[in-house]
């Protein structure tokens, strides 16, 4: 098998901006991640498998969440090898890494914004985490998109643990993560963000992931979980990243 880390590393060409932008501010947004002629297709295949999800997922009071999307169909196989999630993870992790999990995530209509909070502390042992949006609808100010405080991936404190006037002090200081459906938010798991307000009579729909070092515990096991078609269909790189 190729040394897929040196490959990776070997033709990443992630801009000097974009590698400043998630050091200094803590996330990117990547357009065209998904072209228009390949986004209703996504768009359909999404909805039938949220549409047949098994009732254990996640079904909260803003949003529903389905896991195992990496076994939802081949027009989802290209998320996670694409070329700038797997630069920013070469450039962030700096080391062999794999995913850990992708899952839909469709926010509700006239659904109220959530928390601020962090996927991991900076000290925890999965991090470097990347986390990444993939846009299925188009994020705006007005549908839930998502929020993010600048710099703050650099922060010893988290949410949880400040007052409530601190806290409302960090939210007017959030900015909206906006973009066209197909975009991709890349960002560092440590930010703090969190879904806007969804003031609109429909739901905002979304791919969600993460990668973190290879040596680390993966979310979703996909070595047990992975079907014989998918692992028929996929590629070396996209088997490599799974480590299955």
């Amino acid at each position: 098998m190729p040394d897929w880390f040196s490959v990776i590393s070997e033709n990443c060409n992630f801009s000097a901006k974009a590698i400043r932008d998630l050091d200094e501010i803590g996330f990117v947004i990547i357009p065209d991640v998904v072209t228009s002629g390949d986004l209703s297709q996504l768009a359909l295949a999404y909805d039938s498998a949220v549409a047949s999800a098994l009732p254990d997922n996640k079904i909260g009071s803003s949003t529903t969440r389905v896991n195992g999307f990496v076994n939802c169909g081949a027009e989802f196989d290209a998320l996670y090898i694409c070329k700038p999630l797997l630069d920013a993870s070469c450039c962030l992790i700096g080391q062999p890494f794999k995913l850990s999990s992708m899952h839909a995530r469709t926010l509700y209509s006239n659904s109220q914004a959530q928390s601020l909070h962090i996927d991991f502390k900076t000290n925890e042992e999965r991090f470097p985490l990347v986390s990444f949006i993939l846009m299925v609808d188009h994020f705006r100010n007005d549908n839930g998109a998502t929020r993010f405080l600048p710099g703050s991936h650099k922060w010893s404190a988290v949410p949880s643990e400040l007052s409530t006037e601190c806290l409302a002090d960090s939210e007017n200081q959030t900015v909206l993560a906006c973009g066209q459906a197909g975009s991709m938010i890349i960002f560092n798991g440590s930010i703090w963000h969190g879904h806007s307000a969804n003031k609109t009579g429909t739901p905002r729909r979304s791919l969600q992931g993460a990668y973190i070092p290879r040596n680390a515990q993966a979310g979703t096991d996909f070595r047990s979980s992975i079907l014989s078609e998918t692992l028929d269909r996929i590629s070396l790189l996209a088997k490599y990243l799974l480590a299955v």
